[in-house]
């Protein structure tokens, strides 16, 4: 028997039971809290099972969601004033996100706790206080979102996170891709309203696009423009970029003749 309520995992107020279903091969329960709309799973005992690899087999869209990325964040940097600043890409995976960075020339650093690094070794994060923090695809896989936007948020003075928000009213477990029955890897869910509480709880704005990409900052950045920026992105990468240099070959040269180079 499941239970009718659980404690809600972003805001401590007590989430309604909505219903259950099958999930990898476990019956799951999904709750749906009335303060801050945030939608979660019953505590996730299935992770281990569900992390057998660190990219699910399912994710056919990494590579066209990382250039989107790499774009967004491009552009974010350049509103922000802040494109010669450090980027350091949370959750990185493979490393792409920051490979792609790093060669149209941002200063970008890899972090995960989980993946491997492939594509960006010798970049790893540093420990240094970076301008902003990138974590794409990764808060519905947060056990504890609030504590892992607490620890994010003291690395970097804005952070940029991609996540797709639960439609309203919420969708059945047959209605919504999201849900990632088939992996298991997705526990909970955002709206506006969740993330907007998780952005006041540290005196910070929140700017979405309404559906999958948002800005957790403190400078004085219009929301209407900023999504103007990235829904139109192709047409001002060129602008976004001026005066930066690509760090491929002196990432190259840094790597194969280390004695000679500094890092950077």
């Amino acid at each position: 028997m499941k239970s009718k309520e659980l404690v809600c995992r972003v805001c401590g107020s007590m989430a309604q039971h909505i219903w259950s279903t099958k999930l990898l091969r476990h019956d799951v329960a999904y709750y749906e809290c009335p303060q801050c709309a945030y939608i979660q799973t019953e505590e996730p005992h299935w992770l281990e099972e569900a992390y057998s690899s660190a990219i699910n087999s399912s994710d056919t869209g990494i590579l066209a969601r990382n250039q989107f990325c790499m774009e967004g964040t491009l552009i974010t940097l350049w509103i922000l004033g802040g494109k010669h600043g450090r980027v350091i890409d949370v959750a990185g995976g493979y490393g792409v996100l920051v490979r792609m960075l790093r060669d149209v020339g941002v200063d970008a650093l890899w972090s995960d706790k989980y993946a491997q690094n492939q594509l960006a070794r010798g970049f790893e994060d540093d420990g240094q206080h970076a301008f902003l923090a990138t974590s794409f695809e990764s808060f519905e896989h947060f056990v504890q979102p609030m504590e892992e936007l607490n620890a994010l948020l003291e690395s970097a003075d804005s952070l940029l996170i991609s996540t797709e928000f639960a439609p309203e009213p919420t969708p059945a477990a047959k209605d919504w891709w999201y849900y990632g029955l088939d992996h298991g890897q997705h526990i909970g869910f955002f709206r506006r309203r969740t993330l907007e509480w998780m952005a006041a709880r540290h005196s910070m704005r929140l700017l979405s696009d309404g559906r999958s990409f948002h800005l957790f900052t403190r400078a004085s950045v219009n929301e209407f423009l900023w999504n103007q920026l990235i829904k139109r992105r192709k047409r001002f990468l060129k602008m976004a970029r001026k005066g930066l240099k690509s760090r491929t070959w002196s990432d190259y040269e840094m790597l194969a003749k280390p004695d000679q180079q500094g890092a950077g």
